[in-house]
């Protein structure tokens, strides 16, 4: 009996094996061809990983970096004031107050308020200093910088340990006086009107705005931040809500004992953020949670 016809001579043999690995060979390539393409055309459908976070993060990360190109802007060209008489017919927005070198803004009048300017942020630990270097005032008691510095540890943290004496020598000495309450709150709900917080109503955005107890967000210190670390309210003040309670000029009630302090501070909890939360304390007291700010308008004293 002959060769099997299944392989025939050697050489049928190698060349049907050969044309058989070719063909398989050929049928996987064929489908990894057919995979790539499916793979190469299913990602024109989609846009790259970088285009992605650009589509989604750049928007946020330009408006930042011209917000702050805006501002940096905008203060070079604030104008420069040195007294209250100066600030008669002026309607600029922001200006700088030449004593102690700090930005205030324009608080538009109410009903019952004339406009006036306040300082955007809290009195500082450097314009404190400056006053006491350039000024006669002496304190009652002497200021514990050692007390100061444990929970405002920079110039530019706020200043703490202040009595409301001490506040109001320091407003009298650059020309500028301590808000009344009632302009404090005005200017604090930065142009909302019946909402419980200075940034409105949704407590979830307090560590955009606050720093209070505890840590979280943008609150990275466990006592008194910068001024300025957090965003400012409608009116473009820093820090009306947590960091320091902040002295206003009257008093808490008929006994007149107390001076009203406003605002919260870096120790408490929300509840006191709120715009119209009222404290108070003696004018001659110093903790390290109560801070300041000044006022100046046309009719100042």
């Amino acid at each position: 009996m002959g060769k099997s016809k299944r392989f025939g001579s050697p050489r049928c043999k190698y060349t049907m094996i050969a044309k058989t690995i070719g063909g398989s060979m050929m049928r996987k390539f064929s489908w990894m061809l057919l995979v790539l393409l499916v793979f190469w055309a299913g990602c024109q459908d989609q846009p790259k990983v970088e285009e992605k976070l650009n589509i989604k993060q750049s928007p946020s990360a330009l408006q930042t970096k011209e917000t702050v190109d805006a501002q940096l802007a905008e203060d070079e060209k604030a104008m420069v004031i040195g007294s209250a008489k100066e600030l008669k017919g002026v309607t600029a927005k922001k200006i700088i107050w030449k004593k102690d070198g700090a930005k205030m803004v324009l608080i538009p009048a109410s009903d019952t308020i004339k406009p006036f300017w306040m300082d955007a942020t809290e009195v500082t630990v450097d314009r404190f200093k400056k006053f006491l270097e350039s000024s006669s005032y002496k304190p009652a008691k002497p200021i514990d910088w050692n007390d100061v510095s444990e929970d405002s540890p920079s110039d530019k943290h706020p200043m703490i340990y202040v009595s409301w004496h001490d506040a109001t020598a320091y407003a009298k000495w650059a020309g500028k006086r301590l808000p009344t309450e009632k302009e404090w709150e005005f200017a604090a709900r930065g142009g909302l009107t019946d909402k419980e917080y200075s940034w409105g109503e949704d407590e979830s955005l307090a560590r955009d705005y606050a720093n209070y107890e505890g840590r979280g967000g943008k609150d990275k210190w466990k006592s008194c931040a910068p001024v300025g670390s957090f965003k400012p309210n409608g009116y473009g003040l820093y820090d009306v809500a947590g960091n320091a309670w902040e002295w206003c000029q009257d008093w808490y009630d008929s006994d007149q004992d107390t001076k009203v302090l406003r605002g919260g501070n870096w120790y408490f909890k929300t509840y006191y953020l709120r715009v119209a939360y009222r404290n108070h304390n003696s004018p001659n007291n110093r903790t390290g949670i109560i801070g300041f700010r000044c006022v100046s308008g046309s009719d100042n004293p």
